[in-house]
């Protein structure tokens, strides 16, 4: 079964979008965006028509900052976490964020065509954080993959 992988993070701004604090993000944010799209096996994310999803408020939180993104394979999402200049900005996140205790990122399989709302998203973090690693949902640290998918080999 070919499937694609579609993520959500959520993270606290330590302040609103526009405050001084954010500035160092905000002005990153645009780059960061066009490294996503321009990415090897990139699919989608969720955007307004400023071109990111700032502005989208789907928690009651108006700090809570939501991304979601969809991609054609696990190892083409890790690339563009942890090995692209999306990496250096994570690294300076404390910067920008508060620090969350609960899983803050859920992954989970999809069809290809599959375009995921917030609120099946949001579904799939909450029920990571209060049943762990599944195949509805799961993290990084125990990639849990679709049934007849062998594990990719980094």
């Amino acid at each position: 079964m070919k499937c694609h992988i579609a993520q959500i993070n959520i993270a606290r701004a330590l302040a609103p979008i526009d405050d001084p604090v954010m500035a160092g993000f905000v002005a990153r944010l645009d780059d960061i965006n066009a490294v996503a799209d321009s990415s090897p096996g990139f699919v989608w994310r969720l955007k307004t028509d400023d071109g990111n999803a700032t502005s989208l408020n789907p928690y009651d939180d108006d700090h809570i900052l939501v991304n979601m993104s969809v991609w054609q394979s696990i190892d083409h999402l890790k690339h563009f976490v942890y090995r692209s200049a999306h990496a250096q900005v994570m690294r300076q996140r404390k910067s920008w964020f508060e620090r969350i205790r609960d899983p803050y990122t859920a992954l989970w399989w999809i069809e290809p065509g599959h375009i995921p709302t917030i609120a099946e998203a949001k579904e799939r973090l909450a029920y990571l954080r209060l049943y762990g690693d599944t195949e509805f949902a799961f993290s990084f640290t125990r990639v849990i993959h679709p049934p007849g998918m062998l594990q990719s080999v980094e």
